[in-house]
């Protein structure tokens, strides 16, 4: 799971596109979180609000029982809304930035951090931004955040 989506319609703009997680297909890595169970009639407005680069794939997710048939909605290097790796510091600062018509970029990496904690899920990733974040926001004109 990394931060290397942009995001041009939800946490950022066309002009200043926010940053949003995919996943990346690296070797014996894991990605923790929690799957849901949905209604077929679900897919289409998950497929309009996916529209941004994120294609939907039949995948296998690992239970404690075994393999289940699974769907997930993942950003590809290739698709026009990819931007990739880059320092965590710009990273951070770019969602420190970031808003669109679904709220801040910095809110949606706090609400993921908070949830992964609720699962006693580890995603380095995602917490060293979080802290970075933390100590950046205040010369970026968000108050102290905790």
């Amino acid at each position: 799971r990394r931060f290397w989506q942009g995001s041009h319609d939800h946490r950022g703009t066309p002009a200043a596109p926010g940053r949003v997680v995919t996943l990346i297909q690296e070797a014996a890595a894991t990605c923790e979180g929690i799957a849901y169970a949905i209604t077929h009639d679900v897919f289409d407005h998950l497929d309009h609000r996916e529209k941004n680069g994120y294609v939907r794939l039949d995948v296998s997710l690992e239970f404690a029982h075994g393999l289940e048939p699974a769907v997930a909605y993942i950003a590809k290097p290739d698709n026009f809304a990819f931007l990739g790796s880059a320092p965590l510091a710009d990273i951070a600062r770019q969602i420190i930035t970031s808003h669109g018509p679904s709220g801040s970029n910095l809110d949606y990496l706090l609400q993921l951090a908070r949830a992964l904690r609720e699962i006693d899920a580890v995603d380095h990733h995602v917490f060293e931004l979080e802290a970075l974040t933390k100590d950046l926001a205040p010369t970026h004109g968000h108050p102290l955040l905790r």
